[in-house]
Order: structure tokens, then sequence, then C-alpha cells
């Protein structure tokens, strides 16, 4: 039968697993770090998971598919709910695991200073006609890049102006903030560093397009934290 039917864009997804947990009949899920539709028999064309994708990578279609079948999503639907008990299913970022160190013996009490330079850090709260933006290098970093990597302060936001966010939680358009930014100040540098996981490109992305809508060339280039605290090569 024809039918209405989600399509996905696999060149603009990121993985960021929004639609996953958008999608009430459970049709999504993240394989191989892209959204896929597993069966056209979970989805219902309504498209709930449109509103919630930040990169457009969804779209509904007319074509021929199989019908939508109710009795096999609530199966489904209790399926996943069985096994969220135990893991995450959806975006990558979410899944359970458990981190284990070397422990590192310290024969004397190392004590560390903040290198934080200005307040407040987080991108949404900050004006970008703070006065400490002129003239300065500014580090764009994903919040959790501070729990992962151990040493952030020296190797990172030392001499930096230091702004975070998380693309995935937070409901704002980064690019707009940061556009602003560039537009008023001399910024002279821009260096982001995020995580690994699939939604965690998103500050990466927002850091490219503020670049190209302030007009100017600003030298910039971004880093990579795995979930176990090491510096991937970008």
């Amino acid at each position: 039968m024809k039918r209405k039917i989600v399509k996905i864009h696999e060149d603009r997804c990121n993985g960021c697993g929004l639609c996953v947990d958008a999608c009430h009949e459970g049709a999504l899920e993240i394989i191989n770090g892209k959204a896929v539709l597993l069966s056209d028999v979970y989805c219902d064309g309504l498209g709930d998971c449109l509103p919630n994708c930040p990169v457009d990578a969804i779209e509904i279609i007319e074509r021929e598919a199989e019908e939508f079948d109710k009795e096999l999503v609530e199966r489904r639907m209790e399926e996943r709910k069985q096994k969220k008990e135990t893991h995450s299913f959806g975006c990558p970022g979410q899944r359970a695991k458990e981190i284990a160190h070397k422990k590192v013996e310290v024969k004397e009490e190392i004590v560390l200073n903040s290198e934080l330079r200005q307040w407040p850090v987080q991108l949404k709260l900050v004006s970008p006609m703070a006065p400490y933006f002129n003239g300065s290098h500014v580090l764009v970093a994903a919040d959790c890049t501070a729990y992962a990597y151990a040493n952030i302060h020296n190797d990172f936001m030392k001499g930096k102006i230091t702004l975070i966010g998380c693309p995935k939680l937070d409901d704002a358009d980064y690019s707009e903030k940061l556009t602003e930014i560039l537009k008023h100040n001399d910024i002279k540098s821009l260096t982001v560093l995020r995580m690994e996981v699939p939604c965690c490109s998103g500050i990466v992305n927002a850091v490219k397009k503020a670049i190209i809508n302030s007009g100017k060339l600003i030298p910039w280039g971004y880093k990579v934290i795995s979930t176990d605290g090491s510096l991937l090569d970008a």
C-alpha cells in the first residue's frame, strides 16, 4: 500500500539519538552511528520524530510501504521497556558502562590551580559583548569533557576564555550566540573540545556555522575525548 512514512537522510544524521527517544512506536534505532528505520510496520507516519532532529535529517514522504501494525508495535515497546531496565538502547552516548583506571601512586600532594579566566562559563549565559572576549583565544567545550579529561585546565583552558554546553541537552542553537561573539569581538582562535559520542558533533557543527555566518577568517580546530578520558586523534 502507498502511505506516509519517515525517510532518514543518512548523510545529514549525526547519530544524536533524539529521534529515537521521540518516536512513540520504537521504529527508529541508532546503528553504526546513524538513525535507521527498523521496519515499515513500526512507523505510523505521523512524524513525532521530525521536530526533535537538530540537523533536519528526517522527512515524511509517501511511498509503497507495509501497513502500520499496532500489535507489533506494542510487542516491540514491551521488549524495549525490558531492555531499557538493563542498558540504554538509543544514542551511543547513553549506553551504560563502567570505566576502570590504573591506580597511580602519588608520593607527594600536587596542588593544581584553576585556569578559568571568566564567569559565567555556560554558553547560554555569557554576553557576546563581555569585555573579556576581545582579543582572546576561546575554548568551546562539551560539558562532559571536564569530567572525562583529567588535565583539562592545563592542557586546554590555560590562556583561553572557556565556554561550555551540551548540544543534546540544551534547547538552544549555539551557532547564533557564537556568531554574535565572533562578530562583535576580535577572536584570535577557537578550539573545540568534544566527546567521542555522535551527538557531541553538534558543538563542532555550531562553531563551523558561526565562523561562516560571522564572515571572518578565524583559526580553529577541535579535539576529541574518549569516554575513558583519553585524547583521541580528531
